[in-house]
């Protein structure tokens, strides 16, 4: 009996503007928020084409089959026993604290940075191409560049200069993580990107050294090969794992307004004597050992970020003015433009009655780490198949 398997999906590419309410978790206009996992697409349906041989005819029939999804392995292997098929998760992180300390002859910023992987993500599909001559990028959103602009292909492009490897790739972003968010989610699915070429290559290079040449597509890049928690320096290659500083079942909200900050923008409006002049490794020793709280999450980024985005400072004041003790810390993510509200993963009221935040992008997240030698597994997922 043979079998062919078809997948429909109600809308396979949604506006990016569909999905300002992360569908890592479901968050009601009225408040009310669960990890779930409820998507606002339609759940896509599966169904199968099964041919038999009924009194030497061929016949055919279309069977829905609800056990076919949990049944479909992400990973696929070829006739020859090769990995040809890969489908991992790409999560984001948030910088529990970061502090600039100086500027280098290069041009660059050293810092000092508390840096962990979340758990919201998009995620990403590989699959051997037949091409001999380029990759192929595909995404649910627009605005996202599918050229050599995108920092996925930029990865894979570094795999190849590196290894000598001929192989090209077609690659599927199911984009979850707004972009200009100060989350990382460009150099996760750099991250990514190394890592599945490398298993649809055999493995020939280890983690450590994927970690390295990552460093020449972005100063963030690295840190997605540790653990999911580490302490960061340098431009922000130097990556030191350490033990997870904060249990798992600790919630946050991420709120994000529509407008983003620029990167360069934001350090061009740095004054380093007017950052924090607190050491960063009495930051991180205090959170190791006490906990998160407000007076930890320092950000040197923020006042320049806020004269960039004045809206943003506002967003950050009124969270903290309304927080009922619900929230640990709040503070601005990297280079902005996402607040974040650790402690609670609903956030504050206001957010939901007035219009200047109708369309502002939220989700909650929790904490996660990785197995060593795996890749960072939704946590969703990882319910959902319980």
């Amino acid at each position: 009996m043979a079998s062919l398997q078809l997948l429909y999906s109600a809308n396979p590419y949604p506006s990016f503007s569909s999905i300002h309410r992360s569908s890592s978790s479901t968050v009601s206009r009225h408040g009310s928020s669960t990890l779930s996992h409820k998507t606002q697409f339609q759940r896509a349906r599966f169904v199968k084409t099964v041919s038999r041989i009924d009194d030497g005819r061929r016949q055919s029939e279309v069977v829905y089959d609800p056990v076919e999804r949990i049944k479909k392995p992400g990973d696929e292997v070829d006739n020859n026993g090769s990995l040809s098929r890969l489908t991992l998760f790409s999560p984001c992180k948030v910088n529990l604290f970061l502090r600039i300390t100086r500027k280098r002859e290069d041009g660059y910023h050293d810092l000092a940075s508390l840096f962990h992987v979340i758990s919201l993500g998009d995620k990403i599909k590989f699959s051997l191409s037949h091409s001999e001559s380029k990759d192929r990028l595909s995404a649910n959103v627009s605005g996202i560049p599918l050229d050599g602009r995108n920092l996925i292909i930029k990865a894979l492009n570094l795999y190849r200069k590196k290894t000598g490897s001929q192989k090209y790739l077609s690659i599927y972003l199911d984009k979850k993580v707004p972009t200009g968010a100060g989350l990382g989610g460009g150099s996760s699915n750099a991250a990514t990107a190394l890592w599945a070429v490398n298993q649809l290559n055999g493995g020939l290079v280890s983690e450590k050294e994927l970690q390295e040449w990552s460093s020449e597509i972005g100063s963030d890049v690295p840190f997605f090969f540790s653990q999911g928690a580490a302490y960061c320096t340098g431009r922000g290659e130097v990556v030191k794992d350490i033990p997870p500083p904060i249990a798992f079942h600790t919630k946050m909200v991420l709120i994000k307004p529509q407008k983003e900050c620029s990167t360069v923008e934001v350090y061009k409006r740095l004054r380093l004597d007017q950052t924090s002049k607190i050491d960063p490794l009495h930051l991180l020793k205090k959170i190791l050992t006490v906990g998160i709280s407000q007076d930890v999450c320092v950000n040197d980024l923020e006042s320049p970020a806020f004269q960039v985005l004045p809206s943003l400072q506002r967003l950050k004041e009124r969270i903290i003015a309304a927080n009922n003790g619900q929230y640990d810390a709040v503070f601005m993510s990297g280079s902005g433009s996402t607040i974040v509200g650790i402690g609670s993963p609903k956030p504050p009221q206001f957010v939901y009655d007035e219009e200047e935040y109708r369309r502002v992008f939220l989700s909650e997240a929790a904490f996660i780490t990785r197995e060593a030698n795996q890749w960072y597994v939704d946590p969703a997922s990882s319910a959902s198949s319980i």
